[in-house]
This record gives structure tokens, sequence and C-alpha cells, in this order.
């Protein structure tokens, strides 16, 4: 009895389901036949919503099971796993030869006859910057990490940053964001960069603070001030961090309202012709008392002819210390597709062009080319070099190093990983004490697999790379 009772009780549980079901289904029907503001919906009723289903499981088996290992935007598969095996300590091994083929290459290097062997290899050698600067200072690492901000950033990430990049013993980079305790966590050398927000040294109307400036300059950890003109991924452009991200903690560091929007200026208030932006250097210069450079994309290689022509006229301890050539690649900020796809040059094209101009003024040896842009991997570095830069700097090859996998939620604060989030739940994923030693395995793998290409070439040490090694 207690059987047929039970057979009874599912058969009118699952025909409650079942009409259930058909309502929902018809209402579903009714509204989106009847609705007027999506058309796929009014024609296809029901099916239609199940269209962001397929686009989601489409973004899925592109990156991971359809796409080959050399396809994938704006990393493909290769890329990312030879950064995350650098990262792991892994050597650069592969069998049944390259998958790019003469066609597919960008460039490559010119091998030697005779290349060097190990023994016969000379230490790196690494330029100061700011010579005349009254706290010059001379970088560890050839390979640094590009600005990335707390609050773009979670703290988890930035702290596993500080302590992997001074592991490395290279430099890393607070981004425009301002600097936080988590910078500081692993004592390493840091660039503080001064966006057009001038957030971390600001008052509350935004405008520079010179007392806050001169606090940040007596921290013996920060070594140089980055002014960003403009960035790679949104030139012309003020950076934007939306206002889930704006905690209560980034709010007071920044001095912005909690909660809401942030979104920086295009340009600094300070600098709007090439006269006034080298009397604002000149301004950070005399008050930090370090190498103070700037950061800019390129659109017009002629602006850096007329910037030399000035400088040319100028006492040369004025003078920046460095510029930082970020190319259209460059790509950890949130900002509009069309600036991203259509505006500012490409590295490639970029840095050869401002190292001409500079070394055709005789600025090159008091002025350093810093590189950035979606350069990542050895190959990519050891370009920079040879086309002129004196230090590179990578943004998206340390989040892989620390665990990103290229989710493309950072806007979102939705970032699975834990590196692009302030989501206590999600950041629980990264543990700094361990990612650490992965962003510091990172560098070293670069700076060796830098020096074995530059070895081929017949040259002892990497910084002999030139633009006639390259084909």
């Amino acid at each position: 009895m207690s059987t047929y009772f039970q057979m009874d009780f599912l058969s009118t549980l699952f025909v409650l389901s079942t009409g259930l079901l058909i309502l929902v289904l018809i209402f579903l029907f009714l509204h989106d036949k009847f609705q007027s503001t999506n058309a796929i919906q009014r024609n296809y009723p029901v099916l239609a919503r199940l269209r962001p289903i397929s686009t989601t499981l489409g973004e899925f088996f592109r990156r991971y099971i359809s796409d080959s290992d050399r396809e994938g935007q704006p990393f493909s598969r290769d890329t990312r796993e030879w950064v995350q095996e650098a990262a792991a300590g892994k050597k650069d091994i592969r069998s049944f030869g390259t998958e790019l083929f003469y066609r597919d290459r960008e460039f490559y290097f010119k091998s030697a006859v005779f290349p060097i062997n190990t023994d016969e290899a000379e230490p790196v050698t690494h330029p100061i910057i700011g010579p005349l600067s009254e706290h010059p200072y001379t970088p560890q690492s050839l390979f640094n990490m590009s600005a990335m901000s707390f609050g773009s950033l979670s703290a988890p990430a930035i702290e596993a940053l500080s302590l992997g990049t001074a592991l490395a013993k290279c430099w890393m980079n607070t981004g425009e964001g301002g600097l936080s305790q988590y910078h500081l966590q692993g004592n390493g050398d840091i660039v503080f960069e001064i966006g057009t927000a001038k957030y971390g040294i600001r008052d509350v109307a935004g405008i520079l603070d010179e007392d806050k400036l001169k606090n940040i300059a007596a921290n013996p950890q920060i070594k140089m001030f980055e002014l960003k003109l403009s960035q790679g991924a949104k030139p012309g452009k003020g950076g934007v961090l939306p206002g889930s991200k704006v905690t209560q903690e980034i709010s007071k560091i920044r001095n912005i309202p909690k909660g809401k929007d942030s979104i920086s200026p295009n340009r600094h208030a300070e600098a709007s012709t090439i006269e006034e932006l080298l009397d604002f250097i000149n301004y950070l210069k005399l008050t930090t008392t370090k190498p103070v450079g700037f950061k800019t994309a390129v659109g017009n290689i002629h602006w850096f002819d007329e910037l030399c022509t000035a400088m040319k006229q100028r006492d040369t301890q004025s003078l920046p210390d460095f510029i930082t050539i970020d190319g259209s690649e460059g790509g950890t900020g949130a900002s509009p597709m069309m600036l991203m796809d259509r505006v500012a040059m490409s590295i490639r094209q970029a840095l050869p062009q401002v190292n001409e101009v500079l070394d055709s003024a005789g600025l090159k040896d008091r002025i350093r080319i810093i590189a950035s842009g979606k350069l990542v991997t050895a190959g990519e570095v050891a370009w920079a070099l040879a086309s002129g830069a004196d230090y590179v700097v990578s943004a998206r090859g340390f989040m892989f190093s620390i665990g990103c996998i290229q989710a493309m939620r950072c806007h979102t604060d939705s970032c699975p990983s834990g590196v692009a989030t302030h989501d206590p739940d999600l950041q629980r994923a990264l543990i700094p004490s361990a990612k650490k030693i992965k962003v510091a395995q990172y560098v070293k793998n670069i700076q060796e697999e830098v020096e074995v290409i530059a070895h081929s070439c017949g040259l002892k040490q990497s910084r002999g790379l030139k633009t006639h090694h390259l084909g």
C-alpha cells in the first residue's frame, strides 16, 4: 500500500511539474512574441533565450578546444603556456620543429656561424637611469614589471607581485592608482606612476599635493617617477576604474569617493605643450630628487622631433631621464574597443622610430628608452633590446605568472583567478607566498633565454643586440 501511495505521489508531482513548466514556457512565449525591445526574441520566442548561453559556451570552446596553439587573442595558448612554464621554473624545450613558418614570423634573429659558449659569456650590464639626478638609479634587471594599479588588481595580486619582483631583483610599477601597503611588502624597487588624476599625491579636488609627493619620494623603495601621458590601451583617454572596484581602502589611497566610477582626465592640467611638459618634468625632478621620465603611446613620430629640438635647447640636467614607449598592444586597462583597435602605433613601429630620433639628436645616452606593449616572452624582449630599448617592461606577462587565465573579465570584478577582483571569495584562490616564486622564476627565465638568443647571435651579452641582428 505504501508503495502504491508513493508512486501516486510521484506521478502527481510529475504532472504538476510538467504543467508548471508548460505554463512558464507559454508565459515566456507570449512575453517574447509581443515585447518590442529584442527583435530576435520576437521572431524566435523562447529559443532566442538560449543565445547568450551558446555565446558563452562558444567563447569557452574557442579558447580551450577549437583554437590551435598559435591562435587566440590577445595572447595565443602557446604564449600563455610559455609564460606559465617559465613561471613554474620549467625549461623551454620543444620537439618536432617550429609551428611558425617564415610567412608567420614578424622578425627573426640572425644566428652566428660561431656562437658564444656559456663560459665565454659576460655578465649583463645595466645602464644608469638619471645619472645627473641626486639619487640616480641602476636597475638590477633588464626585464621589469610595467604599470598595474592596486584597484585594477587585487590586494593579493599586488602583494604577490611585490614579493616576487623583490625576489627577482627587478622593479615594479605602481600604476596610476597610488602607493599601497601591498606594494611595500617585498621591500623591493618601486617606480611610482603619476597619472593624470594624481592618485596618491592629490587633494580632494584632484590637484597635485606637493607635500604628499615629497612624502612618497622620501620612501627609499621609490626609485623613479613615471609621468603617464597616455598608454597603449587607451591613448587619448584617462583611466577608468569601475565603482564596484572602489572599496573603502582604495578610496582612501586615491582620495576619491567610495563606490563611484573613477575616471581620470585625458591629460595633465600642467602640460598642454612640449615646453609645459618639460617644465613639469623638471619641477618633479627638483621636488623628488629622483629620476623622472614619462610614458606615452606614439601616434605621430614628428612630435618626438619637436620634443628633441626643445630638449636640446635646455639644461641637460632638467631633461627627462627616461621615456617609456607603450605600443597599442598594451592592454591591462579598461578602455573603449575603438581606442584599443584603431589608435596609436604598434610597439613594432614606435620603438625603432623613437630610438632613431633620439639617437639622431644625440640624446640616446642621456635618456633611457623603456619598451612596453605585449612583450611577454624572451624573444620579444630580445627584439626590443635590439630595436633600441634599454629596459623592457611587461604587465600581462606578470599577470600570467600569478595565475591569470585570460578570462577577459578584468573590468567586471569577477576575475576567476583572483588577480583582478575585489571579491573576497575569489581572492582566496591567490596565495601571495606561493605566487611570488612564480614571478621570480618568470623573470629569471626571461633573462636567461634572452642571453641564449644573444649568444646564438655571437654576442657575449644581450646589450650587444642591435637592429642589424634582426631579420
